[in-house]
């Protein structure tokens, strides 16, 4: 591997507080490396240093990279690629190097250096909160200078390399943390960048999403061949993705090697360090409180539909509600999406870190959540007369340019269990010519394409065959896993609530009886009352 940069008797201080203490460090091309440390051990001024964006007065010793440029456009490029041709103008490209000490910060060669440099920091998302994730991405395009007529298709593109195309009409202010940090990647990817400095990406984080961020920040760099430094105060996160990681502590390294053997003696030094756990699934998502929905009848008096139930659910949690008909489960599921009010009690549906209470009404009258959530409905409305593509897009809609509309189409099918070969076979099929299987998953791919964070189904295997039932378990399953989504299962199918739900909510006129682990709640299910509801 080429020597990409040199660290030598690196220097820095603030005041009389030395920050940075003799520093010594050599990076490669393609090269990851972590660095552990407490608060305020010098990781983050570190990063500033070689990200080269501020100017220090008391500033020592060198921080030389190592590159290839072109003279003709000024183009850098990683020390490897000197003496082969400018991939922007076609001339030569040939071996420099420059010392951020030494060199002005607004000196040209040093303002084309941090041109190709990407950074993500701790805490700070850095993104336009009012305006949609590929509004974002493409105003970074803007921001480079980058005037292609084609630049929707390549924030597309990035917007699958962070694996958030699902998330691309939304509100970044609306997005989770994790969500957030992948648009902050987009974003720096429009660089091309060659050096990636991350630091403390995954710091706020839970460890579920951080496995997330990380897993794409890994592929990222390999698919950009960049290098990358990576700071973090949890060992685990380093062993896992450095090639070298070095303990930083008051400003002085005092370890350096392998990734675990750091580890190990940064442990040494601060004990052993607890990450709060969490389910799975993810923190709570829906809030359901003493929620009560009653009717006048003429009839029959006052009938509770909804008779103060309280129940949570958790983000990318797949949770029933099982019960006869008139239970109460659909008119619960018909609060949950703002479509009717309830008489009394409390409904929050979080979206990104923000509780939004679905009492008040938003939008439409409706909760400013129902924007965020889909139903699919048992009578799914697809268009019979219609090509499939027609119905993921047009018919609903959805307005985009055709090529990304195709693009945007294959990628939900196949996360609703088309292979990509077969999601692209079936884009011109009439609905008709599907078997219900695959009606029924296109029907799916008709609600994920809006992008929503929760999905309820209302009876969604209806009167299925075991083999249909099958398929259809299979695509909410493999939908949760691609895309992260929330399900709500509103069903009186046993057998199907069993085989795909993570709990159940039984519920009884207008109350919730049980809820838990699918297998155990629904053997409350049995009986006369089982019967009954098969027989629906």
């Amino acid at each position: 591997m080429s020597l990409f940069i040199e660290i030598k008797n690196l220097n820095l201080s603030f005041g009389d507080i030395k920050v940075l203490k003799n520093i010594n460090l050599t990076i490669n091309e393609g090269e990851v490396i972590g660095i552990l440390g407490k608060s305020g051990a010098g990781k983050t001024v570190l990063m500033h240093v070689l990200r080269g964006f501020d100017e220090y007065g008391n500033i020592s010793g060198e921080v030389i990279y190592h590159l290839a440029g072109c003279e003709d456009c000024e183009y850098v490029e990683p020390p490897s690629k000197a003496g082969k041709k400018c991939e922007k103008c076609g001339g030569e490209l040939k071996p420099f190097s420059a010392d951020f000490v030494k060199l002005p910060v607004h000196d040209p060669v040093r303002r084309r250096i941090t041109r190709r440099i990407a950074i993500m920091l701790q805490r700070t998302f850095a993104l336009y909160g009012d305006e949609k994730v590929i509004s974002n991405v493409t105003n970074a395009l803007t921001e480079i200078g980058y005037t292609g007529t084609d630049a929707l298709s390549k924030a597309m593109e990035i917007l699958d390399q962070v694996q958030l195309s699902h998330r691309m009409t939304h509100v970044a202010r609306d997005l989770s943390g994790g969500e957030k940090q992948r648009v902050v990647l987009a974003r720096q990817l429009v660089k091309n960048p060659m050096l990636l400095l991350a630091d403390e990406p995954t710091g706020t984080l839970d460890p579920n999403t951080s496995h997330v961020v990380h897993e794409v920040i890994m592929n990222a760099v390999r698919r950009y061949n960049m290098s990358m430094i990576i700071t973090s105060h949890w060992p685990d996160v380093i062993s896992d993705v450095a090639d070298k990681a070095i303990f930083l502590e008051e400003g002085e390294i005092v370890s350096e090697g392998d990734p675990k053997e750091v580890a190990d003696e940064f442990l040494k030094h601060v004990g052993a360090i607890e990450r709060n756990s969490r389910p799975e699934s993810g923190e709570p998502i829906i809030k359901v409180e003493n929620l009560v929905k009653k009717y006048i009848s003429v009839s029959r008096g006052v009938v509770y539909a909804v008779n103060d139930i309280s129940f949570e659910v958790n983000e990318g949690e797949i949770y029933g509600l099982a019960g006869t008909s008139g239970a109460g489960k659909t008119t619960t599921s018909k609060i949950l999406i703002g479509n009717i009010q309830p008489t009394g009690g409390d409904v929050h549906v979080r979206v990104g870190d923000e509780w939004i209470d679905m009492t008040v009404p938003g939008p439409s009258n409706r909760g400013r959540a129902t924007q965020y959530m889909g139903i699919l409905h048992q009578e799914y409305g697809l268009y019979i007369q219609r090509s499939v593509i027609d119905n993921l897009t047009e018919s609903i809609g959805l307005d985009l340019p055709y090529e990304l509309a195709v693009r945007k189409a294959i990628t939900t099918l196949t996360a609703t269990g088309f292979t990509e070969s077969k999601a692209k076979d079936i884009l011109s099929k009439m609905a008709t010519e599907l078997s219900e299987g695959e009606k029924h998953r296109v029907a799916l791919a008709q609600v994920l394409i809006r992008e929503p964070n929760i999905v309820i189904m209302d009876e969604p295997t209806g009167t299925m065959d075991p083999v249909t039932k099958g398929e259809v378990a299979s695509s909410i399953l493999n939908a949760r896993e691609k895309m992260g989504d929330t399900f709500i299962i509103v069903s009186h199918d046993i057998d199907f609530l069993e085989s795909v739900c993570d709990r159940v909510a039984l519920m009884k006129n207008g109350k919730i009886v049980d809820i838990g682990e699918p297998e155990e709640v629904l053997l409350e299910f049995t009986g006369k009352e089982r019967m009954e509801a098969e027989n629906i």
